[in-house]
């Protein structure tokens, strides 16, 4: 039997960023709800090219992923006071599961200190460790159908 989580439209789109001395350098990737993972990374450093990824994922990826997120309860939470983005970086969070909608946009975190020094300490270390078992997720996919090639 299908869960809350299982059905309905499925959507999330993660970006990390910031403007500075390299340009316009971020890591952005996206399930899409026709099974699509698409990930960008966009270093200059050292004149680096952007990196873009496409891969159709089967239904038991896509209800793992959602599954993470399920189990974070991210979507009970409330970016109102976390910190606002800033000349370090930007976060960018939105996912869509079923009939539930939600966008987060905060600074990017540099450690755990930011985290407990925030006005929202435990809504924002939800956020902060489900961004880090996401870009984990995401990596051993992209690893998994990607051979990286040796320079």
């Amino acid at each position: 039997m299908a869960t809350g989580e299982d059905s309905g439209e499925f959507y999330l789109r993660y970006y990390v960023g910031h403007k500075g001395k390299f340009g316009h350098e971020f890591l952005e990737f996206e399930f899409r709800p026709d099974g699509k993972l698409r990930y960008a990374n966009n270093s200059n450093y050292k004149n680096d090219t952007m990196i873009r990824k496409e891969v159709f994922l089967n239904p038991a990826v896509l209800r793992e992923c959602r599954r993470i997120i399920s189990d974070s309860e991210i979507m009970k939470e409330d970016d109102n006071n976390w910190p606002e983005p800033d000349n370090v970086g930007r976060q960018e969070l939105e996912i869509v599961m079923g009939n539930e909608h939600i966008s987060f946009t905060t600074s990017k975190i540099g450690s755990l200190i930011d985290v407990q020094s925030s006005k929202d300490p435990e809504g924002l270390r939800i956020f902060y460790y489900l961004v880090q078992d996401l870009k984990c997720f995401v990596f051993s996919l992209i690893s998994l159908h990607f051979k990286i090639k040796p320079i």
